[in-house]
């Protein structure tokens, strides 16, 4: 047993001294770095370290959470009547539960030591190589906005008063870039972002330059004709509608009849060609991890295979609610925070055909390559309706880049609408999609 899992076990035999029925102790350590360069000069670089315990208590069926950065024994105890002063206001819920250890958990590689064994330099050089790719990709790449590396090693222990004691370790690293092109008084932005488990893995002429093709490939942008046709979705803007399905997915949103998903079991919910999955156990990526912020065992959950719905995400609360298993998705910001139910990785899974493949299926139709006020979409019923921009497509082929156009409609129906998938999967940190083709969408310009 390590040093943070006894004392996540410490403060379990505390609360359970203090008169918890059930209790569990999270413990978290994290150091972080930020560096952000501008012009090749170092304009800001941030340490962090970070520790703390969240706390959670059950007595008589009601629950208290509490805080604290201070992993003393006075301050645990302090957080503990804290926890248990909470409880005591809360209302009673028979629901409310701690999970038992589960029978086995995924062993994962998630700790690359290079990470935090690089030095400084490195880091500095690798997010300066990045601007300096993007610059040189095309002289109309006149400003660099952003170009940042990132990295955070941390640790990670739960005990609870129902046998579990469980820890691990992880490391995470990334960069994006984000930069504007200009040409004839037009001005275009292009962003590119990378996270990896690997710090080798991270390709900064990768990034720096798919962040200038992005913006050079949108200059001398045009409005089009309001027009129904078949629309191409890249993967980032793919995984942006994936976020608004994400929540409805959820069983406590199911149970509070708060997604469109409910009673829908077994039933068809989209295309066919539609398999959507969360996989807490998928090796190399950035979500993954043993177990959830309860304790229970991560997993892969189908959630929609071939276009029906299979299941929803759970946490203990919400499984208990239904007598299921939860499926290990009680997720936790940090140690501030009690798990609620939440994705790991989550996507869609990638078809056969090359995203080449599937446009030049397409006499005419719109790849769209960015979306803006997608924060303005219902999460409940699905309904949109978001500024775009992309490239319109000709014949199979990518022509000419389009600007000020506006999709609409209701996310559910488009999953019905989509006709195929390419094998190109892509993931934004958690969220990850394939380029996907929806048949039939109304785009409207001028």
């Amino acid at each position: 047993m390590n040093i943070l899992e006894r004392k996540a076990q410490q403060a379990v035999e505390i609360a359970q001294s203090l008169g918890a029925n059930m209790s569990e102790a999270y413990l978290e350590t994290a150091k972080e770095l930020n560096v952000e360069v501008s012009y090749q000069q170092v304009e800001a670089m941030k340490f962090a370290d970070s520790q703390g315990l969240g706390m959670r208590v059950i007595i008589n069926d009601k629950v208290g959470f509490a805080y604290n950065s201070d992993l003393s024994e006075e301050a645990m105890v302090a957080t503990v009547k804290q926890a248990i002063a909470n409880a005591e206001k809360n209302h009673i819920d028979e629901f409310n539960v701690l999970p038992k250890p589960s029978s086995s958990y995924p062993k994962l590689s998630l700790l690359d030591s290079s990470i935090h064994e690089t030095s400084i330099e490195e880091k500095i050089y690798l997010a300066k190589s990045i601007e300096k790719e993007a610059m040189a990709f095309d002289p109309r790449v006149k400003i660099i906005e952003n170009c940042t590396y990132q990295d955070a090693v941390y640790s990670i222990a739960l005990a609870n008063s129902n046998g579990i004691t469980n820890s691990y370790e992880g490391a995470y690293c990334g960069a994006y870039a984000y930069l504007v092109a200009e040409e004839n008084g037009d001005s275009q932005t292009g962003f590119s972002l990378d996270y990896s488990l690997s710090f080798k893995k991270l390709d900064p002429a990768k990034i720096g330059r798919k962040a200038a093709f992005r913006a050079v490939n949108m200059l001398g942008a045009k409005e089009i004709r309001t027009q129904k046709s078949t629309v191409v979705l890249d993967p980032y803007v793919a995984t942006n509608f994936l976020g608004i399905i994400a929540p409805s997915l959820s069983a406590e949103a199911v149970q509070k009849d708060k997604s469109i998903f409910a009673g829908k079991k077994g039933k068809k919910v989209s295309s066919d060609v539609i398999t959507i999955v969360d996989d807490g156990t998928m090796e190399g990526a950035i979500l993954s991890a043993p177990f959830d912020g309860e304790g229970i065992a991560t997993s892969e959950t189908v959630l929609i295979k071939d276009g029906i719905l299979q299941n929803y995400l759970y946490n203990s609360y919400a499984a208990c609610k239904e007598g299921v298993e939860s499926t290990g998705n009680g997720i936790r910001s940090s140690f501030k925070s009690t798990p609620e139910i939440g994705t790991t990785n989550f996507f869609i899974k990638p078809g056969q055909k090359t995203k080449e493949q599937l446009i030049e299926e397409i006499p005419k139709g719109l790849y769209v390559t960015e979306v803006m006020g997608m924060h303005t979409a219902n999460l409940i019923s699905g309904d949109f309706s978001v500024g775009a921009a992309g490239i319109l497509i000709e014949n199979g082929k990518l022509t000419t880049p389009v600007r000020g156009v506006a999709i609409a409609g209701n996310v559910f129906t488009l999953l019905e609408n989509i006709d195929s998938i390419a094998n190109d999967l892509t993931f934004f940190v958690g969220s990850g999609s394939p380029t996907i083709r929806i048949a039939n969408m109304t785009i409207s310009g001028i």
